[in-house]
C-alpha cells in the first residue's frame, strides 16, 4: 500500500469501476486527498439486487445517499421503496435549485445537474401523517411478526402461533386486533376450554398473557394500523406513464413512539413481496429496491425465529428481483448471517469518541477488502457527503475500497411543501382503493354475534372475504364451512403427495341452510383431533404445532413442496396474504 504511487491507485480505482452495463453513478474518487472527477465510482444496476448496506453516524449524509441513489433508479425504470422517517424525502416531488455552492460541488466531481421532479407516491402507515393509509390483516401479518410488536418470548410466540392455526383452521378470519383478541378470549372461556385443550401447546396461562399484551396494544392506539382494505405490496412494483419507477415514501411522523412497530411493518412487506413474486432469476436491473432506513430496530432483541426468517428472506428474495440496502450506523448493528449477504457497501463516516465507537470502527474496517487506504484515518476523517465505497462487479468481485465524494440529489433535500404533498395525496390512484377504512364480518363478529360496525363503503376492487356464505359478504358459517373447507384441503394435498386415496374421512356433503339476518352465528367446530399414525397430513400437522411450532411448519412447507401447500402453512414469517388465501 505505502509503495503505490498516486497515479497507481487512481488506475486501480478507474479500471474497478469501468463497467460495461447500466450503472447508478455515485461520485468521484478521492486518492491521497485529492478529488479526480476522471476517477468515476458506479453501482452496476444488475447487481442491485446483491443487496447492500449504507451506514455512518448521524448527520454524515445518510439520507442523502438515499435520495441521490432513489433518483437515479427511478430514472432507470426501477421502482424504489424509501422509509421516509424524518420527512426530508418527499422533496424527491420537488425540483432542487441551484446555487453557487452546489454548482461548484456538481463541477468539481464531474456531474452534469439539472433540477428535476420525481414519482412519487406517499403512504403513511395506518393513515398517520399525509398519506394513502397503509394496513394489513392481523392474519397476513402473521403470528412471528406480530410476537415482535407485542414482545412476546419464545414460548409465547410459539402459543400465539397455535392461535392463529385455531383461527385459520375454523374459518375464523383474523382481520384486526379485535378479532385476535375475541378469539383468545373464546379460547379461554368455559365454552372454549375443550378447544384450548386440544390445542395441547397452549396453556391458558400463556393465553392470558397474550391476551393482556393484546389490550395494551389496542390502548397504544395501535388498532388502526390492523384492518381492511388490506395494502397490496403489488403497488411498490409500478411505474409512471413516462416509464420511470414510482418513488414510494412511507412515514410514520410518530416513529419515536412505535419504533419496533415501524420496523416490523417493513419486515411484512418484504416478507409479502417475498411470498408473492415469482423466481426471476438474473435481470438486466431489479424490480424494486428497498431501503429499509434505521434497520437496527429490526434486530434489537429479536427473537431467533425472527432473525432466522429475516436472514432467509434476505438471502432468498434477491432471485426474486428485489435489492434490499439497509441503513444504520454501523454494520455491528446487523447480524453477521446478513451482513455477509450485503454486497454493496456505502460507509459513511464514523466517529471514535468512546471506547464502544473506536471497537465498532476497527469492526468495521475488518468487514472492508483489504485497500490503499488507511481505513481507520479515513473513516474518522470524511467529511459530509463523503463515503467509503465498495460494490460488486458486473462479474460478482468486489470492486477496489474507494473514498467517494457523493453525487448531488436533483430534487429538493428536504421536505416539499406540505401543499404539494396533500394535492399528491388526494391526487393518487391509490386513494379510492385504501382511503377508507372497511369493517367486513369476521372472527370478532362470528364469536359474538354482533353485527359489523358501518365504517363506509367498500374500497373499489377489494377481494371477497375468504369463507363468506354469500357473495354480499354476509356472516359465513364457522361451524361448517371454514373447516370443511380445510379438511378438503388437506384430502386433496395428501392425495397429490402420496399418489393414493386420502385416508381421511371424506367431508360432509351437506351444505349449512342460508341463516337469515338476525339469526345468532353457531360456535365454531373444534378443531378435528390429530390422526393415528399414518392418518393424513392434517394429523400429522397437529403433532407439529404442539411442539416446536416455527421450525416444524419450515418443514413441513419443506416436505410439501407445493405452492397449495406453502400457502396452507402460511410463509416464512407466517404471514397469509388474502391474495394467497382465496
Amino acid at each position: 500500500m505505502a509503495n503505490k504511487s498516486t497515479a497507481e491507485k487512481l488506475a486501480t480505482i478507474q479500471k474497478g469501476y469501468t463497467l460495461e452495463g447500466a450503472a447508478i453513478e455515485l461520485g468521484a474518487a478521492i486518492v491521497d486527498g485529492e478529488l479526480h472527477k476522471e476517477a468515476q465510482v458506479r453501482l452496476p444496476l444488475s447487481m442491485m439486487n446483491r443487496h447492500g448496506l449504507v451506514a455512518g453516524a448521524t448527520g454524515t449524509g445518510k439520507t442523502v445517499t438515499l435520495h441521490m441513489m432513489a433518483e437515479q433508479l427511478s430514472m432507470a425504470g426501477v421502482p424504489v421503496f424509501l422509509a421516509d422517517i424524518k420527512g426530508d424525502l418527499s422533496g424527491l416531488a420537488t425540483a432542487a435549485v441551484a446555487s453557487e455552492k452546489l454548482t461548484a460541488r456538481t463541477e468539481s466531481i464531474g456531474q452534469a445537474w439539472q433540477g428535476r421532479t420525481y414519482p412519487v407516491e406517499f403512504l403513511a402507515l395506518g393513515g398517520e401523517g399525509n398519506g394513502v393509509p397503509v394496513r394489513a390483516t392481523v392474519s397476513s401479518f402473521g403470528p412471528i411478526l406480530l410476537s415482535r410488536i407485542m414482545e412476546l418470548n419464545d414460548t409465547q410466540e410459539s402459543s400465539l402461533q397455535l392461535v392463529f392455526y385455531f383461527a385459520d383452521k375454523n374459518g375464523l378470519e383474523l382481520i384486526d386486533l379485535k378479532d385476535l383478541r375475541a378469539v383468545i378470549q373464546f379460547l379461554t372461556s368455559d365454552e372454549g376450554k375443550d378447544q384450548l385443550e386440544e390445542l395441547g401447546g397452549l396453556s391458558k396461562a400463556t393465553a392470558g398473557v397474550i391476551l393482556r399484551e393484546l389490550v395494551n396494544l389496542e390502548a397504544q392506539g395501535l388498532e388502526k394500523f390492523f384492518g381492511e382494505p388490506e395494502f397490496d405490496t403489488a403497488e411498490l412494483l409500478r411505474t409512471a406513464p413516462d416509464g420511470r419507477g414510482v418513488v414510494t415514501c412511507l412515514e410514520l411522523p410518530t416513529l419515536q413512539t412505535k419504533p419496533m412497530l415501524f420496523s416490523t411493518f417493513l419486515m411484512w412487506l418484504l416478507a409479502d413481496l417475498f411470498e408473492d413474486l415469482p423466481e426471476a432469476g438474473d435481470l438486466d436491473k431489479p424490480k424494486l429496491v428497498f431501503f429499509l432506513d434505521e434497520a437496527h430496530l429490526l434486530f434489537n432483541g429479536a427473537s431467533k425465529a425472527f432473525l432466522e426468517a429475516i436472514t432467509t428472506t434476505v438471502r432468498l428474495i434477491r432471485s426474486k428481483g428485489v435489492g434490499i440496502f439497509f441503513v444504520t450506523q454501523t454494520p455491528k448493528d446487523v447480524p453477521a448471517d446478513v451482513l455477509g449477504q450485503l454486497a454493496n457497501r456505502v460507509q459513511h463516516a464514523l466517529r471514535a469518541f468512546t471506547p464502544e465507537d473506536a471497537k465498532a470502527l476497527k469492526a468495521t474496517v475488518s468487514t472492508f477488502p483489504v485497500s490503499d487506504y488507511d481505513l481507520e484515518e479515513t473513516l474518522t476523517s470524511a467529511g459530509i457527503g463523503e463515503a467509503v465505497i465498495t460494490v460488486m462487479n458486473e462479474k460478482g468481485a468486489p470492486t477496489p475500497v474507494a473514498l467517494t465524494r457523493l453525487r448531488a440529489p436533483e430534487s429538493l433535500m428536504g421536505p416539499s411543501a406540505e401543499d404539494l404533498v396533500r394535492s399528491t395525496v388526494a391526487g393518487s390512484a391509490l386513494l379510492g382503493k385504501y382511503g377508507t377504512s372497511v369493517d367486513n364480518p369476521s372472527a370478532y363478529e362470528k364469536l359474538t354475534g354482533k353485527a359489523a360496525a358501518p365504517t363506509g363503503p367498500a374500497a373499489p376492487g377489494r377481494p371477497p372475504v375468504p369463507g363468506s356464505g354469500a357473495p354480499g359478504g354476509g356472516v359465513p358459517d364457522s361451524g361448517a364451512g371454514g373447516s370443511l373447507d380445510v379438511d378438503a384441503e388437506a384430502r386433496r394435498i395428501e392425495e397429490e403427495i402420496l399418489g393414493r386415496p386420502s385416508s381421511r374421512p371424506a367431508p360432509s356433503a351437506r351444505t349449512s341452510a342460508p341463516r337469515t339476518q338476525n339469526e345468532a352465528p353457531r360456535a365454531p367446530r373444534p378443531p378435528s383431533p390429530p390422526q393415528d399414525a399414518g392418518g393424513g397430513m392434517m394429523g400429522d400437522l397437529g403433532g407439529v404445532l404442539g411442539g416446536a411450532l416455527g421450525g416444524g411448519l419450515k418443514s413441513m412447507a419443506r416436505s410439501i413442496g407445493t405452492q397449495l401447500g406453502r400457502e396452507l402453512l402460511r410463509g416464512v414469517f407466517g404471514t397469509s396474504s388474502r391474495r394467497r388465501r382465496r
